[in-house]
């Protein structure tokens, strides 16, 4: 039975290099095979019979890179999810279509042609503005083309604007230069920021260097004291923090963002990508190779799925709950946990909402844990 879904996800693998820090399925090429790419997506989406609303709220480009598409690429894409969903879908203008881009990859020419295919958002990997650390993450840009990136997107028509910023880097790699990466980010006016600790995972670079004693996570005070100064310079920058890594000017939430937060259905396509229909959650098989032989073959290239079940489902309503500013509706039996963390300024109570602060964000799986245990109880 064909779901409908209101919001999509692309996974584009592609890289230049693989970072230091990442464990996202990518596949590194020089050269990007992009029209097979296009076929197999479309072709994956045409065997499967998935509908979407009339009404699609987000179409989102993640990755990998997926600037490495080019212009012509990613308006295939969605001229193909149009032609697909034909009268049955997407017929009204769709709100927020993001393409994520590394800085290097930007040209007038191809903001040109992502503007004129209906992308109206860039999510832009900054990371840093400091030449030292982009080197140790292996990025491929420098803090100038960043600066000049955000000037191009803009003049080719594009002015919602996302910058990722990541925090906690290890003290190995030298004093922190958080502060100097806020300024400068805010002097470029983006609409949105996302703002990452830096995390160790296991398959990448950064887990190797960690594993043999080469490099150590940042110690949780100095996590907790850069968490909060980017809160501090961000807010009185006039931004809201209204996730846990998230900032927006009045108006620029991430709206694809805030279908994972919310539990909204969501249809994922392409190597590793996650999908949700409200009720069962499904991702594809992982390396791009694979994904690519199977569709060829007709074969559904599903890895997985599992449905949501009553426990699971009150776990994440109570963390997701939790990560934004509009809160978790409190239940009665909420009551004697919650006062304490109210009472630390760790949270509070917006009429029948309990909203964390900050210093509540960095302690939250520990009150997501309690909550869970006293609802499942009752």
């Amino acid at each position: 039975m064909p779901r409908f879904y209101p919001h999509i996800y692309l996974h584009v693998p592609f890289c230049g290099r693989r970072c230091s820090y990442c464990d996202f399925s990518i596949a590194v090429r020089r050269i990007v095979p992009v029209d097979r790419y296009v076929e197999n997506l479309l072709r994956e989406l045409r065997s499967r019979g998935e509908k979407f609303s009339t009404n699609v709220q987000s179409i989102y480009f993640g990755g990998g890179t997926p600037s490495k598409l080019g212009g012509e690429g990613v308006a295939a894409i969605l001229r193909g999810l149009r032609a697909i969903a034909g009268s049955d879908g997407m017929s009204a203008p769709i709100p927020e279509v993001t393409v994520e881009a590394n800085p290097e990859d930007i040209s007038i020419d191809l903001v040109r042609a992502w503007r004129g295919a209906g992308v109206n958002r860039v999510s832009l990997g900054v990371q840093s503005f400091d030449p030292g650390v982009l080197s140790w993450m292996h990025r491929g840009h420098s803090p100038e083309m960043s600066e000049a990136a955000v000037r191009t997107i803009r003049e080719g028509g594009i002015d919602a604007i996302s910058l990722d910023l990541i925090f906690a880097i290890p003290d190995q790699v030298g004093s922190s230069r958080l502060t100097s990466d806020l300024d400068r980010a805010v002097a470029l006016e983006p609409s949105h920021l996302s703002v990452y600790g830096l995390t160790v995972e296991p398959r990448t670079p950064l887990g190797r260097w960690n594993a043999r004693g080469a490099v150590e996570e940042a110690p949780e005070d100095r996590y907790a004291e850069e968490f909060l100064l980017a809160h501090d310079r961000l807010a009185a920058a006039g931004y809201e923090h209204y996730e846990v890594s998230s900032y927006a000017r009045p108006g620029h939430r991430a709206l694809h963002n805030a279908a994972y937060w919310s539990g909204a259905p969501y249809l994922g396509l392409g190597p590793s990508a996650h999908g949700f229909d409200g009720r069962v959650r499904r991702w594809n098989t992982e390396a791009y190779t694979e994904w690519t032989s199977q569709v060829e073959q007709g074969i559904d290239p599903l890895a997985g799925e599992e449905t949501i079940g009553s426990d699971e489902r009150l776990a994440e309503e109570v963390y997701l709950g939790l990560r934004t500013i509009d809160g978790l509706v409190i239940r009665p039996e909420d009551t004697t946990t919650i006062g304490p963390w109210i009472g630390a300024g760790w949270g509070r109570q917006a009429g029948d909402r309990l909203v964390l602060t900050p210093q509540g964000w960095l302690r939250i799986d520990a009150l997501a844990a309690a909550l869970t245990s006293v609802r499942s109880r009752s």
